[in-house]
């Protein structure tokens, strides 16, 4: 069962308070994503892998930062560096991974300022991580909760459905 909204904005500041000076991406990456992933009770290692290879155009090769497979790709950088550029380099991983792999999301990072991409919605967040607790719903897939939308009856269903009501009564 997921944890409580309430928990995971608890966790969040928590999350947010420890890592409030974290700069570094080659000495903290890891550490911060298994702390990230905790706050919405989840191992990081049941779902996602560090430095995945992959092949990019031409002969280059990449590492992706941390790739959960057909969900959420992430790019992360040190303080204060590009997010743009970052995001830039996320897509340039895409055109050699399988079509099961391809994520719905991306996350650029430098630790402080967060970007989340829906790749399905084209909708973009970004915060900043002392904001990290106010944004924590745009992270519901990775605790296991799943957005619903509901939309009103098309009038042309709702006038079918009244007249087979009337025949269903004649």
């Amino acid at each position: 069962m997921p944890l409580s909204w309430n928990e995971i904005r608890k966790r969040a500041i928590a999350f947010s308070q420890e890592f409030a000076d974290a700069t570094r991406e080659n000495a903290e990456t890891q550490s911060f994503y298994n702390a990230f992933f905790d706050v919405f009770g989840i191992s990081r290692r049941r779902v996602a892998s560090f430095e995945e290879p992959v092949k990019k155009l031409g002969d280059k090769r990449g590492r992706i930062d941390l790739f959960w497979k057909g969900l959420l790709l992430i790019e992360q950088k040190s303080g204060g560096r590009d997010l743009t550029a970052a995001y830039t380099q996320a897509l340039d991983y895409f055109p050699n991974l399988k079509e099961e792999e391809l994520p719905r999301y991306i996350l650029v990072s430098d630790f402080q300022r967060f970007e989340l991409y829906d790749l399905e919605t084209k909708q973009v967040n970004k915060f900043t991580l002392s904001e990290l607790h106010k944004n924590v719903e745009l992270f519901g897939f990775i605790a296991g909760y799943q957005k619903r939308e509901f939309k009103d009856q098309d009038p042309v269903n709702i006038e079918a459905s009244e007249r087979m009501g009337k025949l269903h009564d004649m």
